[in-house]
C-alpha cells in the first residue's frame, strides 16, 4: 500500500508543495498501489502534481502523453526548476538527433519524466526505445482527446490502448478537465484500464456566477455584448464560433476603448504565441478567440469568460468558463445566445468528415447545449448533473436562482449515473432530471429526454446490468 508520508514528502521536498489536497493524494496513492486511475478535475486544479510525485515514488520511468507540443514544453521547463529536473520532451520539433539521443537515454534509464506527442508511439523504433526503459507509469494527459464523445477528439490517441500493452503494461494514469459519464467510459474502455479508480474532484466553481442573455435577432445580441465587454472588469476572454468573428470582434472592442487581441486556428503559430503571451503578462485586456484558445492556460486573474457563440457542447463550454476565477474571486460565465445560432454549428456537424454515427452524437450534445441556454431551473445544477454529480438548487449564483426560479424534480426513478435500458434504444445512462423530464444518455442514439409520467406509466426504462457510474 502508499504510503502518504512518503508522498507527502517527496510533493514538500521535490516539488516545493506544502500540501496535498484531497484529490491529489487519493489519485497519488492510487497509482502508487498500481491501480489504473483516471483522473477528472479542472485545470488548475494541480493533476500535473499527481503523476510528478506518484512517477518518483515509482521505479521506472515515467511516459507522458501530451497532445500540444506547447504545454509539453511548459510541463518540462516546470520540472527542470524543480530539485527533479531529469525531464525530455520528443515531438516534432526537436532535431532528429537531439531526438535520436534523448531516446537512448530513455532507454538506458536516464531520464525520469518524457514528455510524448502521440504521433510519436506510432514510431516503431521509438515505441521500441521507450519499450527498452520498461517505464513504470503511463500517463495520458487530456485524455478526454481519445473519446468520441470528447470536445477535442484527436485520431492519434485511439492507439494509446495498443501502446500501453506494447509497453508492458504499466499502471495508466488518464487525467481530464472535463469528462462526462459517456466521455469516461470511452476513456476507460479504449486506453483497456483495469477496474480503475476514478477520482473527481472540483467541478463545482462556486464563485463562477453562470447567466445567459437571451435573444431574437443578431443586431440585438451584437450590441449587448459590446456593451458588456465594454464595461467588464479585464482580464478576460470571449468566445467565438469563427476566425472572422474574432478578428472582427476585437476591432471593434479597440473602437470601444478595451484593448483586446484575437487568437484563432489560422494564424501561424508565432502569431499565436505572441498573442497569447501578451494576454498572459497583461498587455491586453481581452482576447477573443477560437475554441483553439485555452489547453493548458492557467491565468488565475481571468474575471470573466463570455461565449458571444453558443459552443458545440456542455463539456466544452465548462472548460473554457472554468478558464475564470482560478484564484478564487468572484467571475462571470455569460453566454449570449440566440436560438437562430444554433444552425452555425449544425452547420459545422453537417459539413464535417465525420460518419453519420458521429454526427448524431454531435447533434446530441448540441441539444444538451441548447438545453442549458433555455432552461429555466439552476444552470449550477444542470451542468453538474450533467458531469454525473448530485446538486440540490438554489444555487445562489446563476441568473435564474437570483431570479427565483425553483426546481421540483419530485420523485427520481433511478440514481443519477445508474444504468438503464430502453426497448428500441438500449442501454443508457441517467444524466440529469428537470421539471417533470429526465434525461439519458443511450449509446445508440445519444441524449434523449423523457418525461417521468410516462417513464412510469409506461415502463420506458428497466434497471440495466452493468453497475451504475460511482467516483471516488
Amino acid at each position: 500500500m502508499s504510503d502518504p508520508a512518503g508522498l507527502a514528502r517527496i510533493a514538500r521536498e521535490r516539488f516545493g508543495y506544502d500540501e496535498l489536497l484531497p484529490g491529489q493524494h487519493a489519485a497519488m496513492s492510487s497509482v502508487v498501489d498500481g491501480r489504473d486511475t483516471l483522473v477528472i478535475m479542472p485545470t488548475g486544479s494541480g493533476k500535473s502534481a499527481i503523476y510528478q510525485v506518484a512517477g518518483l515514488a515509482l521505479d521506472g520511468p515515467t511516459i507522458v502523453v501530451s497532445p500540444l507540443i506547447a504545454l509539453q514544453r511548459d510541463q518540462v521547463d516546470a520540472l527542470r526548476e524543480t530539485d527533479d529536473g531529469d525531464a525530455e520532451q520528443v515531438n516534432s520539433t526537436i532535431p532528429a538527433a537531439r531526438r535520436d539521443a534523448t531516446l537512448e537515454r530513455v532507454a538506458d534509464g536516464d531520464v525520469e519524466f518524457v514528455f510524448l506527442a502521440p504521433e510519436q508511439l506510432a514510431n516503431d523504433d521509438t515505441l521500441a526505445q521507450v519499450r527498452a526503459a520498461a517505464p513504470s507509469l503511463f500517463v495520458v494527459d487530456e485524455a478526454h482527446c481519445i473519446s468520441a464523445w470528447g470536445h477535442d477528439f484527436r485520431p492519434d490517441y485511439m492507439r494509446l490502448g495498443d501502446v500501453v500493452e506494447e509497453l508492458g503494461r504499466p499502471t495508466v494514469l488518464a487525467m481530464t478537465a472535463t469528462a462526462s459519464p459517456a466521455v469516461r467510459d470511452e476513456i476507460v474502455e479504449r486506453l483497456r484500464m483495469r477496474s480503475p479508480a476514478v477520482v473527481v474532484r472540483g467541478f463545482d466553481r462556486p464563485n463562477i456566477e453562470l447567466a445567459v442573455r437571451l435573444f431574437a435577432d443578431e443586431g440585438a445580441k451584437h450590441r449587448a455584448a459590446l456593451d458588456e465587454l465594454a464595461g467588464a472588469a479585464p482580464p478576460g476572454i470571449v468566445y467565438v464560433a469563427t476566425k472572422r468573428r474574432a478578428e472582427q470582434l476585437s476591432a471593434e472592442l479597440w473602437e470601444r476603448g478595451v484593448q483586446a487581441v484575437y487568437y484563432h486556428g489560422g494564424m501561424t503559430r508565432t502569431e499565436r504565441d505572441a498573442a497569447q503571451g501578451a494576454f498572459m503578462d497583461g498587455a491586453f485586456d481581452v482576447v477573443v478567440a477560437t475554441a483553439a484558445f485555452g489547453m493548458g492556460i492557467d491565468k488565475p486573474d481571468v474575471r470573466f469568460v463570455y461565449h458571444y457563440d453558443v459552443p458545440d457542447s456542455i463539456d466544452s463550454y465548462y472548460q473554457e468558463i472554468g478558464r475564470a476565477g482560478r484564484d478564487g474571486e468572484p467571475a462571470r460565465a455569460v453566454l449570449f445566445y440566440r436560438a437562430a445560432d444554433l444552425g452555425l454549428r449544425r452547420f459545422f456537424a453537417a459539413t464535417g468528415d465525420a460518419g453519420s454515427a458521429r454526427r448524431r452524437l454531435e447533434e446530441s450534445r448540441l441539444d444538451m447545449m441548447r438545453s442549458y441556454a433555455e432552461t429555466q431551473h439552476c444552470r449550477r445544477g444542470f451542468v453538474l448533473n450533467y458531469f454525473g454529480e448530485g446538486f440540490d438548487p438554489p444555487c445562489g449564483c446563476c441568473d435564474n436562482c437570483l431570479a427565483g426560479a425553483v426546481s421540483d424534480d419530485g420523485e427520481r426513478p433511478f440514481a443519477l449515473g445508474d444504468t438503464v435500458v430502453h426497448a428500441e434504444w438500449g442501454p443508457g445512462c441517467v444524466v440529469r432530471y428537470e421539471g417533470g423530464k429526465m434525461t439519458v444518455l443511450f449509446e445508440s442514439c445519444g441524449y434523449r429526454t423523457l418525461w417521468l409520467e410516462a417513464v412510469a406509466a409506461r415502463g420506458l426504462l428497466a434497471p440495466g446490468d452493468a453497475p451504475g457510474r460511482r467516483s471516488t
